[in-house]
C-alpha cells in the first residue's frame, strides 16, 4: 500500500509540474529571425533632382525651369535603406505622354546615387519624372518646364 501511495504522490508532482508549465509553453511564440538593419529600415527615395549634368555623384545646374536650347536633362536619385540589389525606373513624361523609360540597378545598402539623362529633342512644356519600384509602386515624383 504504502508503494502505491508513493507513486501516486509521484504521479501528482509530476502532473503538477507538466500542468503549471504549461501555460507558459502554449503562450511563447517562435523566435521570429532576426531582420537585418538595412531591412528593418524602410527603403525611400532620399533626393531626386534634375539639372543639367552630373559631376562627382552630384547634380550640377538643379533648377524647375530650363531654357528651350537644353539638350539633355540629367535625373539624379538618392535611394536609402536598399533590402537587397534591385532596379529602379525612372519614367520620363513630357505632358501626360510618357517619352522614356530607364532601368537602374540599384545596389543593397544604406545609399545609392545613380542618375539617367533625357535628350530633350525640342520638346517644349510640362515635365515630369517618376521613379517607380519593381512591384509598381512610384515612390518620388518631380516636374520641371522646358520654356
Amino acid at each position: 500500500m504504502e508503494r502505491k501511495g508513493s507513486r501516486m504522490i509521484i504521479l501528482l508532482l509530476i502532473a503538477a509540474v507538466f500542468f503549471s508549465m504549461a501555460p507558459a509553453v502554449s503562450g511563447q511564440e517562435k523566435a521570429k529571425p532576426e531582420r537585418s538593419k538595412i531591412e528593418a529600415r524602410e527603403f525611400a527615395v532620399a533626393q531626386m533632382v534634375v539639372g543639367t549634368g552630373v559631376e562627382n555623384r552630384e547634380a550640377v545646374g538643379v533648377a524647375e525651369k530650363f531654357p528651350k536650347a537644353t539638350e539633355k536633362i540629367y535625373c539624379l536619385l538618392e535611394a536609402r535603406n536598399i533590402p537587397k540589389d534591385m532596379e529602379i525606373a525612372l519614367l520620363w513624361f513630357a505632358g501626360d505622354k510618357q517619352v522614356g523609360e530607364n532601368n537602374l540597378a540599384l545596389k543593397q545598402g544604406p545609399k545609392w546615387r545613380t542618375w539617367a539623362f533625357k535628350t530633350l529633342r525640342g520638346l517644349k512644356g510640362d515635365w515630369k519624372v517618376e521613379a517607380k519600384t519593381p512591384d509598381g509602386k512610384i515612390v518620388k515624383e518631380i516636374r520641371f518646364k522646358v520654356e
